[in-house]
């Protein structure tokens, strides 16, 4: 009897806590904070977000528009005997994806957290700490379940041109409640309530099942059956949600604390480093026999600790290949997607694998005064730094444009000029990685949108504009569907151009 009674009365103290920790900082917000401010936020963005909305729609209809009136014979950069998969796989794995990456962040963000200051004083109290944890994780589940709907509402309005618009509603509300039971399925792992590989798979093999079923969202039958299944899991993890260890709480706490407070000063790389942080790198295996070889002079040195540094930092081989497999994959839909889709396809592809060859760059740029005492030039060690991402990414980039070449998307010569693009994106990467901090002084400049940042924008898309510099001629020769030799020569060029100019260009120091 004195149990319950006990654990009753933790439940109410450690209420009463968060309770008056809320309270207070909701006071002291209000007293730094007047209506005049309120008003025009608000007044900014809701404007800037009215005039996103319309333009982000007036998109939508055109796309949709586009796909409907789409030829076979003039729509893709590919032959015609090729356009052989059906659009509802398709749309089927983009839609798994997108649950497998919210799923994903969640693990890595920690579904149920504390902060710093939370961590100092109240996972010491001897307490229940259900209370502490349970409404920040019940609201990330609600957000989680209406963002994913709204997201996918125009994603349903071009996948299904041919569907009523109660069924992309339809459709919208299952995706969300999928979203929800991703993040819950993350709950569990964090629980550890089964193994990391069982759970894992698990999660899997139920984002798989739903992600099938907004395809079939004719009927509400769907919507309320991934609802109730949904709501099911949470009523299973509210109970146990004091039960989550306390170093798993506040080490998914500082990850969302690192990357949220990066998303807000518009530091890209501290994304990165924030997500990517909790990965498990594999020591040695790849990279144990650079060690044995006798190397001469510190350039060579150099190179050979970047190549190892490289190795044994594992960039991870799945991201890449699911990326390509994007690719090939919107090249082959039965009907062909318009040709800017495609080519916007593979841009992005490209973009974001040549990211992750990054990381050394990422890694190095943190204590730039180490690269001032090599007994080296700058630029030669900027060289070093970017010799396997440019090889990486030529590799990459020749076996897509092979493959490319193989569909009947051009000539050979598209393969050298895939391979050459490939050295101009890895050049990309260390640019973006050594950019330099945003220049918060320099005042927002007033648009349609509202107020924009120029110049901390200008930083945000720095290494990214390069990279999109270097795939302009294959994206050229892609949609001439011919590798002229003009064409070559104007990668070697462009390519050429931007790694002299990434290795020799000194990041400004603010």
């Amino acid at each position: 009897m004195l149990a319950p009674e006990r654990s009753s009365q933790n439940r109410e103290l450690a209420s009463d806590i968060v309770r008056f920790t809320r309270q207070s900082a909701r006071r002291y917000k209000r007293s730094r904070t007047s209506w005049g401010d309120l008003f025009v936020d608000a007044y900014s963005w809701g404007l800037g977000i009215g005039v996103s909305l319309t333009i982000a729609a007036s998109f939508v209809f055109a796309l949709r528009n586009e796909i409907a009136d789409r030829s076979t014979t003039t729509n893709s950069i590919i032959r015609a005997q090729w356009l052989i998969l059906p659009e509802s796989p398709l749309w089927t794995s983009v839609t798994f994806a997108a649950l497998l990456v919210i799923s994903n962040l969640a693990r890595k963000l920690g579904p149920m957290t504390v902060n710093g200051a939370e961590s100092i004083w109240w996972l010491t109290l001897p307490v229940d700490r259900r209370p502490m944890v349970l409404p920040p994780f019940v609201r990330k589940v609600a957000l989680t379940a209406a963002g994913s709907a709204v997201i996918y509402l125009p994603f349903s309005m071009v996948a299904g041109i041919d569907r009523a618009p109660l069924d992309h509603v339809l459709a919208s509300l299952t995706f969300g409640a999928a979203g929800a039971m991703a993040v819950v399925l993350a709950a569990l792992q964090q629980l550890a309530l089964l193994g990391s590989r069982l759970g894992r798979a698990t999660t899997a093999t139920v984002l798989l099942a739903c992600s099938v079923l907004p395809a079939w969202s004719s009927s509400p039958l769907p919507t309320a059956l991934v609802a109730v299944a949904a709501v099911g899991l949470l009523a299973f993890v509210v109970p146990r949600a004091g039960q989550v260890r306390g170093d798993d709480l506040v080490r998914g706490g500082a990850v969302a604390g690192h990357a949220s407070a990066s998303l807000f000063m518009m530091e890209s790389n501290e994304v990165l480093r924030a997500l990517g942080g909790t990965r498990k790198t594999v020591d040695g295996g790849r990279a144990a026999q650079f060690y044995a070889r006798p190397v001469r002079g510190p350039f060579r040195a150099l190179i050979r600790a970047d190549v190892v540094a490289f190795l044994r930092l594992n960039p991870p081989l799945m991201p890449p290949i699911l990326w390509l497999a994007a690719c090939i994959a919107v090249l082959l839909v039965e009907g062909g997607l318009p040709e800017f889709a495609q080519l916007a396809v593979i841009m992005i592809s490209g973009c974001a694998t040549a990211s992750g060859m990054g990381v050394v760059a990422r890694k190095t740029a943190l204590v730039p005064e180490l690269d001032a005492l090599l007994p080296l030039h700058p630029a030669l060690v900027r060289t070093s730094r970017a010799l396997m991402p440019c090889l990486a990414m030529a590799l990459w980039m020749a076996v897509l444009s092979g493959l490319l070449v193989a569909l009947g998307a051009a000539n050979p010569w598209l393969i050298g000029v895939g391979a050459l693009t490939g050295v101009g994106m890895g050049a990309g990467t260390l640019r973006a990685a050594t950019r330099t901090p945003p220049d918060w002084t320099a005042p927002p400049v007033e648009t349609p949108f509202g107020p924009v940042p120029r110049a901390q924008l200008g930083s945000l898309m720095r290494g990214l504009d390069v990279t999109i510099l270097a795939m302009v001629p294959l994206l050229l020769a892609l949609y001439l569907g011919s590798v002229p030799m003009s064409i070559v020569i104007i990668q070697a060029v462009f390519s050429a151009c931007i790694f002299l100019v990434v290795v020799l260009s000194r990041a400004k120091r603010i």
